[in-house]
């Protein structure tokens, strides 16, 4: 159990900022979000279950490996080629002398900047405007511009910028709860998926079959809807210079959190329950057309358990504990989706019509 947080967002876990970038141009549709972790940066994990990951630098969070801690997590649109805006984050962190250290200079450090990027080329009409080096440093710079605890900018900013999900807008959302505990567990989700994040049956948002009240739009509302996605996709695929990309390419990207004490394998089981809460909110999920990744960062101001326990007891309380943050986590990342489909806004561009969920509902 727990309760709803201040901003309701990632940046609810103390000492996390958050920040976007878009790519300049009338033809351009995509961007970077970049997640700063505190000063000493973060214990970080990741768990890729998409068939199509388009990642760098994910197998150095392997718990066997050296690196312990991350300052930043890029997710970025532009496919594989979105992948250069770590090099601006990283030459960003360098300046400030963050990452890890190889030498006694204060700027002998090598970030560590752990990225994953989604497929929305061409969405805007420009096959060839995705982001960069450019992207990921001013991406970074409004991280680190922000006030610790601010609300989250969602839907179509940063890396959701050109995210579609079933022929919706998808876009950035962020959830968080805090534990009774007294541990702050967060999600910030990109929705670009190549399933649904909404039920064709009903009309109902899929995350919210689990947020308690439900409520079912009119049936004749949710039959125009359906005749004007359907529309869509068709305009869509006649305009798009995306549409020769068959079947469709996607990824859905996540970080969740925690301010909550972490080793690096119990953060590595944060990403991958989190992968639940995904699960829940978009059908079907982790195809060989997605590349879904689920990043973890652990702060470390809390300690996993808060008072004392008996030694016998320890291993099981201590069980019991991570189990909380471990479903708070799939919830946040469920609750996150649902508003990333919520906050979205639609498109219609040179690249392709996008109605958002609230454009047909």
């Amino acid at each position: 159990m727990g309760h709803q947080t201040r901003a309701d967002a990632l940046t609810d876990v103390a000492g996390l900022r958050v920040g976007h970038a878009n790519v300049p141009g009338e033809r351009a549709l995509s961007g970077t979000t970049v997640v700063l972790a505190p000063e000493g940066g973060a214990v970080a994990a990741v768990d890729v279950r998409g068939g199509g990951p388009g990642t760098r630098e994910t197998d150095a969070l392997d718990p066997r490996n050296l690196v312990q801690r991350v300052d930043a997590i890029v997710l970025t649109g532009g496919s594989a080629f979105g992948l250069d805006a770590a090099s601006g984050v990283m030459a960003w962190l360098e300046e400030q002398g963050r990452g890890f250290r190889v030498g006694l200079g204060p700027q002998q450090v090598v970030p560590v900047v752990p990225a994953a990027g989604l497929f929305d080329l061409g969405r805007g009409g420009d096959w060839r405007a995705r982001p960069d080096a450019a992207t990921g440093r001013a991406a970074a710079e409004d991280a680190a511009r922000t006030d610790l605890g601010a609300p989250v900018a969602q839907g179509g900013v940063g890396a959701g910028t050109g995210a579609v999900a079933g022929g919706m807008k998808g876009g950035v959302g962020t959830a968080s709860v805090v534990l009774d505990s007294g541990v702050t567990v967060g999600a910030l989700a990109v929705v670009n998926a190549a399933g649904s994040a909404v039920d064709p049956l009903t009309g109902v948002v899929y995350g919210r079959y689990f947020g308690g009240r439900c409520e079912y739009p009119a049936a004749e509302v949710h039959a125009v809807a359906q005749l004007r996605l359907a529309d869509a996709r068709e305009e869509t695929q006649r305009r798009s210079s995306a549409g020769s990309a068959l079947p469709p390419l996607n990824t859905t990207l996540a970080v969740v959190a925690t301010d909550a004490e972490l080793t690096r394998a119990q953060a590595q089981k944060l990403a991958g329950t989190a992968h639940d809460g995904l699960a829940r909110a978009v059908r079907p999920v982790h195809l060989l057309t997605d590349g879904d990744t689920v990043f973890a960062l652990a702060t470390g101001t809390k300690p996993l358990l808060g008072g004392a326990v008996e030694p016998a007891f320890a291993a099981h309380a201590g069980a019991a504990a991570l189990n909380e943050v471990l479903g708070a986590g799939a919830d946040a990342l469920t609750r996150a989706v649902v508003k990333a489909v919520l906050a979205a806004e639609g498109v219609d561009g040179p690249g392709g019509v996008y109605p958002a969920y609230r454009d047909l509902y």
